[in-house]
């Protein structure tokens, strides 16, 4: 079973997100990546030495923007992509200044993150091509 850590090995969650977003979901490379990443806190799921799951925490206030949420296509259905969810909200959930997780869900996804205790809100939206809704749930 892969490990999720937090990480400071942008490269290797890069790496993930590169193959996810870029490779698969045509996302463009200049939108894939931001200065964002800088100051995020990163968390990297690792099968042995391979990197094969990430994502990314953004904090603004009391909220937790859980986002770049990507799982290599070999480890889908193992239940990582719920894992790396709840290893965000842990990670959360130990900053007392944080009330609020959000994240801006795939619209194919919606019904994956409500079974997580997200709920949807607003409008749909179009982020690199790719329709999105916002999500947010309690820490």
């Amino acid at each position: 079973m892969s490990v999720i850590t937090r990480s400071d090995d942008l490269d290797a969650c890069l790496s993930v997100r590169f193959t996810v977003f870029v490779q698969e979901q045509a996302v463009p490379i200049e939108l894939e990546r931001d200065a964002y990443d800088d100051s995020a806190i990163h968390l990297l799921a690792t099968d042995g030495d391979r990197p094969v799951g990430t994502a990314r925490i953004l904090l603004k206030g009391e909220t937790g923007k859980i986002g770049r949420v990507a799982v290599l296509a070999d480890q889908r259905g193992t239940g990582l992509g719920r894992r790396l969810i709840m290893a965000c909200l842990a990670e959360l959930e130990a900053m007392p200044e944080i009330r609020m997780a959000s994240l801006g869900a795939q619209t194919h996804a919606l019904g994956f993150y409500e079974k997580l205790g997200f709920v949807a809100e607003g409008p749909e939206f179009d982020d690199a091509g790719i329709p999105h809704r916002m999500m947010s749930r309690p820490v």
